[in-house]
């Protein structure tokens, strides 16, 4: 399939796509800017470069990708936006360039960005993420795999989302998520494991009833949590207690924006 261009898009000669691109009326695309295979760029699209765009992506109508960093800190630097394949970009969301140069904003694959949502600088989201309708993801936000965040919240920059982990509509996300686990409120907290969403990522039933086992040890038993994370024992060859694990301690270093609490 040959590309087709609407006759009203606009596209530097700087530009690189791929012949099997299609592009919608107004679209706009900027110096350095490369497309990958098969990807659909809607109407009124705004692609700014430096950016590389993968296979199989759809860009719909209104969306601004790679645009300056809103960050005071910019000096201008060369920086990227960095998109992998197979990734759902919705109306209006705004991605925008990393601060610093060579640095990058990065999506993986096989994400789904809703209406109106916001990746600013330096964030990196990584493969089957799921944010919803109007949520802003300030700076320097990483996301991990498999992560269903809700519509109307608010992500402060610097902070981990772990794998697997929910977060409720219109809550508050000030601190790190842990892996596999529901977080919701404002102030928000954790409220318990991401049971359905764990079920559906295939964990077996003895990987599920070993992380409960962390839950209540960490959450529910009533000791201080450093010390129920330092006395927690491991199962093993259950990797997803381990990631959790790992994330917990990492969470908790100095220099880090620490961890959303359990109910009180």
């Amino acid at each position: 399939m040959a590309t087709l261009i609407h006759p009203t898009a606009v596209i530097h000669p700087g530009a690189e796509l791929h012949p099997t691109v299609q592009i919608g009326a107004y679209a706009v695309i900027e110096d350095n800017v490369k497309v990958g295979a098969e990807t659909t760029i809607g109407a009124h699209v705004v692609l700014s470069g430096p950016m590389e765009i993968g296979a199989r992506n759809q860009i719909f109508p209104g969306a601004v990708l790679g645009s300056e960093p809103q960050d005071l800190k910019y000096d201008g630097a060369p920086s990227w936006v960095r998109i992998g394949d197979n990734n759902l970009i919705r109306e209006y969301v705004t991605i925008n360039r990393a601060t610093g140069a060579g640095e990058a904003t990065v999506i993986g694959n096989g994400n789904m960005l809703m209406a109106y949502s916001h990746v600013a600088h330096n964030c990196v989201i990584e493969d089957s993420v799921i944010i919803a309708n109007g949520t802003a993801i300030a700076g320097h936000v990483y996301i991990e795999s498999q992560v269903r965040i809700s519509g109307v919240l608010g992500i402060h920059q610097f902070v981990h989302i772990g794998r697997l982990a929910m977060v409720g509509g219109m809550s508050r996300i000030d601190r790190d998520v842990p892996p596999y686990m529901l977080v919701e409120g404002n102030p928000s907290r954790v409220r318990s494991l991401n049971l359905i969403g764990l079920k559906r990522a295939g964990l077996t039933t003895g990987e599920i009833r070993q992380l409960k086992n962390v839950f209540r040890k960490l959450y529910l038993s009533g000791e201080p949590f450093t010390q129920a994370l330092q006395t927690l024992e491991l199962p093993p060859d259950n990797p997803h207690v381990e990631h959790l694990h790992q994330f917990l301690q990492l969470s908790l270093m100095e220099g880090r924006r620490g961890l959303i609490p359990g109910r009180r």
